[in-house]
């Protein structure tokens, strides 16, 4: 009997304390204070590096080989100079791979280190996956597994593009110069100017001949 009239007068204490907490008013909220060392948030923009070029992302993880193009209706896109002051051009069509892109624009930072201000434009990326098969392969079981990713340069395209107040026409072409042995096509170098620069629109010849009605 001592047990349940002390466990009734535990339970008769709890529901009276419970009645007092819920008639006592409700106090507002406090605000959150803002320290003075409080430490701001920066938004930081994500760059990608020269070092892993590669898509972020691809429908189809594999692509047919193709070609490179030819361009026979007389288009100049990315033959003319857009950013720097001097240019790296191809003048034979090629496959690059992204590591021979790479390749090239570390030796041009390590060739022009000294120079304060460099800038170096990429004008071509590899987004074409190159998938490889080992030799002595019988035929069939599928394509090859992926191998690296390339890109397809055609005839008279830039590359790649310098600049920066401290680099002089001498640096930029033994720079440019070592980094076309890494081609293994002809290269031409380029400075910018009026006729290497883009031209406007109404200035560019017509790349088709007009159609004549017969008379």
């Amino acid at each position: 009997m001592w047990a349940r009239r002390f466990a009734g007068s535990i339970l008769n204490s709890r529901l009276a304390s419970g009645i007092t907490q819920l008639k006592q008013p409700l106090l507002p909220a406090a605000k959150p204070t803002v320290s003075a060392f409080a430490i701001p948030k920066f938004s930081c923009q994500q760059t990608r590096g020269l070092q892993n070029l590669q898509p972020r992302r691809r429908k189809y993880k594999k692509a047919q080989k193709g070609r490179v193009p030819v361009r026979t209706g007389g288009s100049t896109k990315g033959n003319y100079m857009a950013y720097g002051d001097y240019g790296l051009r191809v003048k034979l069509g090629l496959r690059l791979s992204a590591k021979t892109i790479s390749a090239i624009h570390v030796m041009l930072k390590r060739k022009l280190k000294a120079i304060k201000g460099l800038r170096i434009w990429l004008r071509v990326f590899p987004d074409i996956p190159v998938s490889t098969k080992g030799t002595e392969v019988r035929m069939g079981k599928g394509k090859g597994a992926f191998d690296y990713w390339a890109c397809r340069v055609p005839k008279d395209k830039i590359i790649f593009e310098m600049g920066g107040p401290g680099l002089n026409t001498e640096l930029a072409k033994d720079a440019i110069r070592q980094a076309g042995f890494k081609l293994g096509v002809p290269t031409e170098f380029v400075i910018a100017n009026d006729q290497t620069r883009q031209p406007k629109k109404e200035d560019m010849p017509p790349t088709t001949i007009p159609f004549l009605h017969a008379k």
